[in-house]
């Protein structure tokens, strides 16, 4: 196939889907100058959308085109923007000879702990999917009965259970990774039920509501291929002998003998961290950062990023994405940017306030949500302890949930007030989406010294850029605590850590920053594992 690139089409030409695929038709011919015989078929690689000219939008595409007589068209078109399609094919791997004495062992069910498990499953494998938290539809009921009543489950929670913390985010799938598995995650998602545009668009998300769907659907090929996936099965101890791993313990009483686990257990997964320790897994200090969400109303977003574009019906609810710089030495940003989301109560600790974002797909929430967070360190943490950066997230979690009224109801307060701090008395055009509930508080109170003067600067700096941004009613609320795992478990060049047969992966072992990076890093480490011993079967 041939690869076109920088094909621009105006969204003022744009009326529907089939204006739109009329139009990169017509763009597909004029770039080659071949006429319509020599077409045989076109699809979209990438589609981005280019909004600097507020006056007039494009759509901005790469296209793999097949044709007949393309040696010739390649001959005639070699300049930049035509090229061969590249090979993005996956490619598996050999099977190992050593023998495997039981069957692997997959610790948590997040992005990396599925993909793994589906990966190994469809090699025959069989692996053991052992997940603390339930099935989806249980953790669902959990989750909504937090928000009503906040009765919160440590087991089962926007953090733990089927399909990990990014099911109840946005199910976001940006990565800035380049790995031939993200086409592979990505198809695989699709076969499941996600959108078919998660294949090209420049920033493609499921969505929660359909996400749920999805996990069910990929669990359910685990199964068929011969895996087992057991939900409410936390693993509390792990049983190592002469620095080799020979089985678990299941729920303190079961135990499942193993010589291969793999370890992905989320960046939240605090007590299980603990046990690592103790039992001489070599951990080390991360960097990860906190902060807040701050909400604006989406149509607000809207128009500053596609002004008389904002509802253009080919168009999604706009996003951001800013980064400030400051003199003091940090650095603050947006992440997780939720258009149309909503934020959300996402503790997994009894007595901790801990908040999140999330958008279903449609994204046609009344507000736009995005964490708001500045960088800390191990320099911050107070102790050279491994797991210090785990009891640094747990006092500030800590101090907000006993600043708003030790109900879980979250702390917030006006970007105005904020700003010129002082309490806040009343919300204005943008009321909190979090649930159970907020109190007025000031921020100061439950966040570092540095983090408040860092994003007070960062919120001033954002204005300049998005015009706006500092409208004296949106709303901080805090505080977003887990942005990323506070600990690396360390391993080595084969993906082991310094126990034979524990393999950690994912976000919660450091090593992966939201679902795509997590899911090829389970894919990876599954390899590693198929090119070492024979399958299962």
């Amino acid at each position: 196939m041939i690869r076109l690139s920088n094909i621009k089409i105006s969204l003022k030409k744009i009326n529907d889907n089939r204006d739109e695929l009329d139009l990169i038709r017509q763009a597909v011919l004029k770039k080659l100058g071949i006429n319509e015989k020599e077409l045989i078929g076109y699809e979209i690689f990438k589609r981005s959308i280019d909004a600097r000219k507020k006056d007039d939008l494009y759509y901005v595409y790469t296209i793999d085109v097949k044709t007949h007589n393309e040696q010739r068209i390649l001959r005639n078109h070699n300049r930049k923007g035509v090229i061969k399609t590249p090979d993005m094919a996956y490619e598996g791997v050999k099977f190992g000879e050593d023998k495997m004495s039981y069957r692997p062992v997959i610790i948590g069910m997040g992005p990396a702990g599925l993909f793994a498990g589906l990966t190994l499953s469809k090699l025959g494998y069989r692996p053991i999917i052992l997940e603390r938290g339930e099935d989806v539809d249980a953790r669902t009921d959990k989750i909504g009965n937090f928000l009503r009543e906040g009765i919160l489950d440590p087991d089962s929670n926007v953090q733990f259970g089927e399909g990990g913390a990014g099911t109840f985010s946005d199910g976001k799938l940006t990565t800035l990774i380049n790995d031939k598995r993200c086409r592979l995650v990505l198809n695989e998602f699709v076969k499941a039920g996600a959108p078919e545009e998660i294949l090209y668009i420049n920033k493609p998300h499921i969505g929660t509501d359909i996400l749920k769907s999805v996990i069910k659907t990929i669990r359910q090929r685990i199964i068929e291929n011969g895996g087992e996936v057991r939900f409410n099965a936390k693993v509390t101890d792990f049983i190592i002998e002469d620095d080799k791993l020979e089985g678990v313990i299941i729920n303190d009483c079961e135990k499942l003998a193993c010589n291969t686990a793999l370890l992905g257990i989320g960046h939240s997964a605090r007590d299980t961290f603990q046990i690592l320790y103790k039992r001489g897994v070599h951990i080390t200090q991360k960097p990860f950062s906190i902060g807040v969400r701050i909400e604006h109303p989406q149509h607000f977003i809207d128009m500053a990023q596609y002004c008389s574009f904002a509802r253009h019906p080919c168009l999604w609810a706009a996003d951001y994405k800013l980064s400030y710089h400051s003199k003091n030495g940090r650095s603050a940003y947006t992440f997780c940017m939720c258009p149309g989301g909503y934020v959300i109560a996402a503790a997994s600790e009894d007595g901790g306030v801990v908040t999140n974002g999330m958008s279903k797909y449609a994204r046609d929430g009344e507000n736009a949500n995005s964490a708001l967070l500045v960088g800390v360190t191990p320099n911050d943490f107070g102790s050279s302890h491994p797991l210090a950066g785990v009891e640094f997230q747990r006092r500030w979690e800590r101090a907000a949930y006993k600043i708003s009224g030790e109900n879980y109801s979250a702390p917030v307060q006006l970007i105005g007030d904020f700003l010129k701090d002082r309490p806040s008395t009343q919300f204005g055009s943008v009321e909190p989406t979090y649930k159970p509930g907020v109190k007025f508080v000031e921020l100061k109170y439950c966040l570092p010294d540095y983090v408040i003067a860092t994003m007070k600067e960062a919120i001033v700096y954002f204005d300049a850029k998005i015009k706006g941004f500092n409208m004296s009613d949106g709303i901080l609320t805090g505080v977003e605590t887990r942005s990323s795992s506070p600990i690396r478990i360390n391993r080595d060049d084969e993906y082991l850590s310094n126990i034979s047969g524990l393999y950690p992966i994912g976000e919660g072992a450091g090593y992966a920053g939201g679902i795509m990076s997590s899911a090829v890093d389970g894919i990876r480490v599954a390899e590693n594992i198929v090119s070492k011993y024979a399958s299962f079967v």
